[in-house]
């Protein structure tokens, strides 16, 4: 099993940047293929972008192309998600999760680890 916890979240201001971090422990994490969703108040969950177990796969929504980056760092158990040129309708909460497998997927039912959440809030 794996624990996931996020951070990085905050309030900014449209047009800003965050790198938000999802710090994993207990079961080698470079063992899961991994991913972000993030889900606004009244809305589904949506899918961000997912990542291989070995960082070379990399998965993202077409709308997020280009503002939204997937990183990790298996040495230090840690998986990014780099957010640029951010907009109102960016605000939700951002949920990292794993799965057990190699590969990035886009279905939040693939995953079997999840975090508990950080709030990111874009002001206009």
């Amino acid at each position: 099993q794996v624990q996931l916890v996020e951070s990085g979240g905050g309030l900014v201001q449209a047009g800003g940047s965050l790198r938000l971090s999802c710090a994993a422990s207990g079961r080698t994490f470079s063992r899961y293929a991994a991913g972000w969703f993030r889900q606004a108040p009244g809305k589904e969950r949506e899918f961000v972008a997912a990542i291989a177990w070995s960082g070379s796969i990399t998965s993202e929504t077409d709308s997020m192309k280009g503002r939204f980056t997937i990183s990790r760092d298996n040495a230090k158990n840690i998986m990014y998600l780099q957010i640029r040129s951010l907009k109102p309708e960016d605000t939700a909460v951002y949920f990292c999760a794993a799965r057990e497998g190699s590969y990035p997927a886009d279905s939040a039912r693939s995953y079997n680890y999840w975090g508990q959440g950080t709030q990111v809030t874009v002001s206009s």
